[in-house]
């Protein structure tokens, strides 16, 4: 599995590349930030290795306490932190809780000390027409997020595959399922051409 510094490079590296292909596909400089933002944001901070002590979780500073239960909850690798579109849905899924329990706490905060009204449906409302309202961008925030994950994520997959090759040969890139089945047939058809060869010497002795 590559190092931090290994996933960092890879970042930084495909940032250019991530960038001039969204902005030659949408020809919007918004999107393109968003996009872009989102990739590095999502390699260097919001990854697949938030679910272990790693550089990602590091870089939360005073806030990676907030990571804690989700690296309890989960086991390092996993699909659920690693897979394709659902490691980073549940990211943030995750923190847009914590942020929602945040925002009711300052509301509730508010309404006691300033006296201000604020009900759920405003806040539903608002929420509500602003997903509406920047479809597009929020978009193109998620799909940067889950390039900057995939990075690292196709990284590690790489670097296992790679060390597993020059371990094995073949054998260590085939699926475990593939191995087992093939070994399975070999000593299935050894068994057969024993049972034949034994046919024939009965045969003979007869």
């Amino acid at each position: 599995m590559p190092s931090g510094r290994t996933h960092d490079r890879i970042t930084l590296w495909a940032l250019p590349l991530v960038a001039g292909v969204t902005f030659w596909h949408t020809r919007s400089g918004n999107v393109t930030l968003l996009v872009a933002g989102g990739f590095m944001f999502g390699g260097l901070m919001f990854g697949p290795d938030l679910d272990i002590y790693s550089r990602q979780y590091q870089r939360w500073g005073f806030l990676r306490w907030i990571w804690l239960p989700y690296q309890k909850s989960l086991r390092h690798r996993s699909f659920l932190s690693h897979g394709p579109i659902i490691g980073t849905t549940l990211r943030v899924v995750y923190l847009s809780s914590l942020l929602a329990v945040v925002a009711i706490v300052i509301v509730a905060v508010a309404e006691k000390l300033w006296n201000v009204t604020v009900t759920w449906q405003d806040l539903e409302g608002t929420v509500g027409r602003s997903l509406t309202s920047y479809s597009i961008e929020f978009f193109a925030l998620f799909l940067g997020l889950e390039l900057g994950a995939m990075s690292h994520s196709l990284s590690d997959w790489g670097g296992s595959a790679y060390k597993r090759f020059r371990k094995q040969g073949v054998r260590g890139i085939l699926p475990s399922g593939k191995i087992k089945k093939r070994k399975v047939t070999s000593r299935s058809r050894r068994k057969v051409s024993k049972g034949v060869r034994a046919n024939d010497q009965g045969k003979r002795t007869k």
